[in-house]
């Protein structure tokens, strides 16, 4: 059963340029992971600072793999000094897919 990770992370926004190179390397780090299907950011249009991010996994087990890598630490070294806040993620675990 593939999962979904779904959410949103603030940075303030005159941060934003400073934390990009960051989420650059997440970005191909993750996406180079066995089971990543889909690792994305995207910042909110209507409030800036807003970082919308969507992940897809082919399983559990490669998620929880991802959470293991040495880039996920990181990651996440990087986000006091840049004001990174108020994360809210949620798990997904998808039982189908239709195409729209």
């Amino acid at each position: 059963m593939s999962v979904i990770v779904a959410g949103t992370v603030r940075v303030p926004p005159e941060n934003l340029e400073a934390f990009r190179p960051h989420m650059t390397r997440m970005l191909a780090a993750s996406r180079a992971e066995d089971g990543c299907l889909v690792y994305s950011y995207a910042l909110d249009v209507e409030d800036p600072g807003l970082i919308r991010v969507f992940e897809a996994w082919r399983d559990r087990a490669a998620l929880e793999a991802h959470f293991q890598a040495p880039h996920l630490s990181e990651w996440r070294a990087s986000w006091p000094a840049l004001g990174v806040s108020d994360r809210r993620l949620t798990l997904y675990e998808v039982a189908g897919e239709t195409p729209l």
